[in-house]
This record gives C-alpha cells, sequence and structure tokens, in this order.
C-alpha cells in the first residue's frame, strides 16, 4: 500500500522544501550563491571565528539546517533523503563561514557523510583553510561501549552542536573549539524505540515492516535495525527500557547533573512525549541525577516514522554554560541574543 505525502513531485521535495524554508526564515539563512544545497545563518559568521558546519541527509528535520544561526551552527549542507550530502555543498558551506581562525566539521558517523565530509577536507586543504572534524556517536543501540567509535550519531546531535556552536560563538581557540565537541560527544547518550516505518518520498513505499502490536528497540534514524523486536509496552515500560540502557552504557551516578532531550522520530505527537518526559524525570530523580533542561519535541526526525528517542548528556560546569549559551536559530532557539 502507497503512503500519502503532501509533495509535488519525490524528485523535487528536498528542494522546494529548502526554498520554503528559505522563504519562512529569510532573518536567519541564506544559500550560497550557486550552490542552494548550502545553507548559512546570516548573523554567524565573521572574521576570526571558529566556523562550524553541520550536515546530513534531509528528512531529519529541524536537522540540521533548522539548526544554523547566532550561537549555534554557521552553516549545513543538505543531502538527498537519508543520503550525506555530495563535497561540493560542504566545500561552499566552509568557505563562506571561514573566519580566518579554522573551520570544524560535525556530522553523524556514517559511512557516505564521513567519506563526503572528508573529501570535501581535502579539497578545502589544498585552499588553504583548515578544517577539522568530529564526528557524533550518541546512538548507544549501534555498537558496545568498548566500539563507541562505530556507534551512529543520531538526536543526542542537538547538545554536541549546541556546545561546540556556543564555543564558536564565545570566539573560543580552533583547539578549545574541536577539544568541547569531543567532550560533548563524550558526555551525550541516545537510546531510541520504532512503532511504525517511514516511507520515502521518492517511493511512497514503507522502509520496513513491524507487526502493529510490535516495537523495535534501537532502530537507526533511517531505519537501520535495532537491537531487539519486543512486543509493544506501555509508555512507562518503554522509556524504563530506554532509561536502563543509557543509564548502564553511561555509568552516571547519583549527583549528575544532565540535559535532557525526548525526541520524536517524526509522527509520535508531543502528548505521548510528555508522557515519557513524566517518567523519565521521575526515573532520575529516583537516581539522584538533576535536570537541569529539558528539550521535548521534534528535533531529529525519521520523516513520519513512529517512535521516539531519550538523550542525555552529562553536564560539567564548562558543557552546562555552553549549553545555557543565547541562540538564535530558524528552528530553535534559547536565551536573549545580542547582535
Amino acid at each position: 500500500m502507497k503512503t500519502k505525502k503532501l509533495i509535488n513531485d519525490g524528485g523535487a521535495a528536498v528542494d522546494e522544501m529548502l526554498e520554503g524554508i528559505l522563504a519562512a526564515h529569510p532573518d536567519h539563512l541564506q544559500t550560497v550563491s550557486g550552490s542552494p544545497r548550502s545553507i548559512v545563518a546570516k548573523r554567524g559568521p565573521r572574521t576570526g571565528k571558529v566556523g562550524l558546519v553541520i550536515g546530513g541527509g534531509s528528512g531529519h528535520e529541524p536537522s540540521f539546517l533548522g539548526f544554523v544561526g547566532k550561537g549555534l551552527a554557521d552553516a549545513a549542507a543538505v543531502g538527498n533523503v537519508f543520503a550525506s550530502p555530495p563535497p561540493d555543498p560542504i566545500i561552499e558551506c566552509a568557505k563562506a563561514v571561514d573566519g580566518g581562525a579554522g573551520v570544524l566539521f560535525i556530522y553523524g558517523n556514517y559511512a557516505g557523510d564521513v567519506m563526503n565530509f572528508d573529501m570535501a577536507a581535502e579539497m578545502l586543504a589544498m585552499d588553504d583553510i583548515e578544517v577539522r572534524t568530529v564526528v557524533t556517536t550518541d546512538d548507544v543501540a549501534s555498537a558496545p561501549r568498548d566500539q563507541r567509535e562505530k556507534r551512529r550519531g543520531v538526536a543526542g546531535n542537538v547538545f554536541i552542536f549546541k556546545a561546540a556552536g556556543a564555543a564558536c560563538d564565545l570566539m573560543y581557540s580552533f583547539d578549545e573549539v574541536e577539544r568541547i565537541a569531543r567532550k560533548a560527544n563524550d558526555e551525550t547518550f541516545t537510546m531510541g524505540v520504532a512503532l511504525a516505518p517511514c516511507s520515502l518520498p521518492q517511493t511512497l513505499r514503507p522502509n520496513f515492516e513491524i507487526a502493529e502490536d510490535e516495537m523495535e528497540v534501537g532502530m537507526g534514524i533511517h531505519g537501520e535495525p535495532g537491537i531487539s523486536r519486543e512486543k509493544l509496552k506501555p509508555a512507562d515500560a518503554v522509556t524504563d527500557e530506554l532509561v536502563d540502557t543509557i543509564l548502564a552504557d553511561s555509568g552516571m551516578a547519583s549527583g549528575s547533573r544532565v540535559a535532557v532531550l525526548v525526541n520524536s522520530l517524526g509522527s509520535t505527537p508531543l502528548m505521548e512525549l510528555y508522557i515519557m518526559m513524566r517518567r523519565l524525570k521521575a526515573r532520575l530523580d529516583e537516581a539522584g541525577i538533576v535536570v537541569h533542561t529539558a528539550l521535548v519535541g521534534n528535533y531529529c526526525t525519521s520523516l513520519e516514522m513512529a517512535g521516539a528517542s531519550i538523550s542525555l548528556m552529562r553536564l560539567d560546569d564548562e558543557l552546562r554554560m555552553l549549553i545555557d549559551h543565547p541562540c538564535d536559530c530558524a528552528m530553535f532557539r534559547s536565551g536573549t541574543v545580542t547582535a
């Protein structure tokens, strides 16, 4: 059975989406001339500042381009649905945000992204633009703890981008921005559950099959297999399963302070996310873990996939200050931003 979407043509969906985003957020976003897949912040880049370029496939909105703005990412390279951007828009993003202090790439740990961002970095080096890379690896389900470098980057990206973007905005050195990004990644953990599939605009077909009474724990944001397929449980039991896995993997103990994210994979409504948030807060209270800040909503989606993920970032004083630092993006704001 084909799915229904409000699109014109599957092959044009990404470019038409970008036209709409630029029409909706002209004060925040612009494109590089001749490179419509290179989205740049109007108030982010400046001389002497480390430039932050993020990016990845479409279909995860508001990731990635929704986090482009003052105090967060300076640019995002946009790929096709669930596909890495090619090197050219990445290169154009980096050139547009290069303030002479270096450019940091941050993106999820997927083979296509690694290949294309690495190619872009090599080509930028020929133009004397120094690029460094931090790949995000917050998805607890995708590899064992002792193989953390193999894990995927998922919804916890928002915290990693936020900390690194704040460091850039505060005019930290290139070494310090890179250190912050790696530290933020090391302290961020995500676990998700899928209830129903999504469908790509080009196919209008579900990208996996799952029974009406089943859920898949640990499924990736492109439909990658999870770690177990189970009977659907009540929200509290599902939340417990995700939280227990994160706490065991992260080693968070009583007295820890965290930023939390309860993220919809696309079609799961706020009502259900807040039911999960209720249980998450109770569980963290029981464990003596203090919630410093909480985000609930669509932050890293998978088109219309049903399901949710929970992310925890362990905060020390440094990361807490960076997470609290103001930003003003097209689809995400925090604090009060000055010009």
